[in-house]
């Protein structure tokens, strides 16, 4: 095993830089970049939008950005050294790549801070949505998979069935607009607070306190990403189950007179499972940053997937490719996680011997 993690961890590096490379080269060709909103933000304060009666416009090597007119040569070659457009494509991709090494992924084009600071500051928020979220969906499907499985076609199954095609079928922001308008101020009660982490009084409360007030905000968040996310799951790990109970050896477990609880927990658990554990790095990397973002959106919460929407918006370069790479190196982490687990849970597979 320790080989197979070797490699893996050695195939990252590739891996990231063929990525980062795409980023790149997609991202420089959308048009819109920070040069062009910046010049158009200069023509706006100076009032050139006009056409002024004796004024020449740029010569044709300048007119490569199109809100170029009425800025004087000099005007742009400064905006694109301020925002490193002075410089070959190549040279800035290099240039990131060294950064990177160091973990230094430059400076926000627009909010003037560092990108690591940024993500710094907003992994609290996305941290505690991903993580809360991932592990209450799971406490949650697996063991009403199980006893689907167990009870298929009961009373039990069909009345979870229904519980189960509404959580599937409605979108997650649908169930966060519900539960602000019945429990935080909407219409009916202020149970939750609306927006935030934490309270603005959160350094002088209790250790027991900050306990609270952490979940009492975190509540409705959550509750709202495992309405809309435990569905697939537990018919994941239902029909999981039902498959493996049909197999020879459950039903040689069960001619040598052993219980029911001893040959689902046994031996049908744990092949069962491989499958379930197969999508946890798809679940996580889903949970972080795609669920997270609308989440924090309706719920006015700071956290890396609204940055990185942000940034997109914004053509902010630096924090766009830092949140990808952030993504990107979470994910493949989270796969090398998954692949161990797999050995952990069923010995019998072993990578090295697959020579993998």
């Amino acid at each position: 095993m320790g080989t197979y993690i070797l490699k893996r961890l050695l195939l990252i590096i590739p891996t990231l830089l063929c990525i980062l490379l795409i980023n790149f080269v997609v991202i420089q060709i959308a048009p819109g970049g920070p040069v062009e909103q910046a010049i158009q933000q200069a023509e706006s304060f100076q009032g050139v939008n006009k056409t002024v009666a004796g004024t020449e416009t740029l010569a044709s090597a300048d007119t490569h950005y199109q809100g170029a007119r009425g800025l004087s040569p000099e005007m742009v070659e400064q905006i694109k050294a301020q925002y490193g457009f002075d410089q070959p494509a190549y040279v800035r991709f290099l240039k990131m790549l060294k950064g990177y090494l160091r973990f230094d992924f430059g400076t926000s084009f627009f909010k003037d801070k560092p990108v690591t600071q940024l993500l710094w500051e907003r992994m609290p928020v996305t941290v505690s949505l991903g993580l809360w979220s991932t592990l209450l969906i799971y406490l949650i499907s697996i063991p009403l998979g199980i006893q689907k499985a167990k009870r298929h076609g009961m009373l039990f199954d069909k009345t979870t069935s229904l519980l189960l095609a509404v959580g599937y079928a409605v979108p997650t922001f649908v169930f966060a607009i519900l539960l602000i308008v019945f429990f935080a101020g909407g219409s009916y009660w202020q149970w939750f607070p609306l927006q935030g982490l934490v309270s603005d009084n959160f350094a002088q409360l209790s250790l027991m306190g900050k306990i609270q007030d952490y979940f009492w905000h975190m509540a409705l968040p959550l509750l709202t990403m495992v309405l809309g996310g435990f569905a697939s799951l537990t018919y994941l790990t239902k029909y999981s189950f039902m498959e493996e109970m049909g197999k020879q050896y459950v039903l040689a477990a069960q001619a040598k007179g052993l219980s029911e609880n001893r040959v689902l927990y046994g031996h049908i658990f744990r092949n069962a499972m491989l499958i379930v554990i197969a999508s946890l790095p798809e679940a996580l990397v889903g949970m972080f940053f795609v669920g997270n973002f609308f989440i924090e959106i309706i719920f006015n919460l700071d956290g890396i997937g609204l940055l990185g929407f942000e940034a997109i918006s914004q053509r902010d370069y630096p924090v766009i490719f830092g949140t990808l790479f952030l993504f990107t190196l979470l994910g493949l982490v989270l796969r090398l996680v998954s692949d161990v687990l797999y050995q952990v849970i069923d010995p019998r597979i072993n990578f090295d011997a697959r020579g993998m």
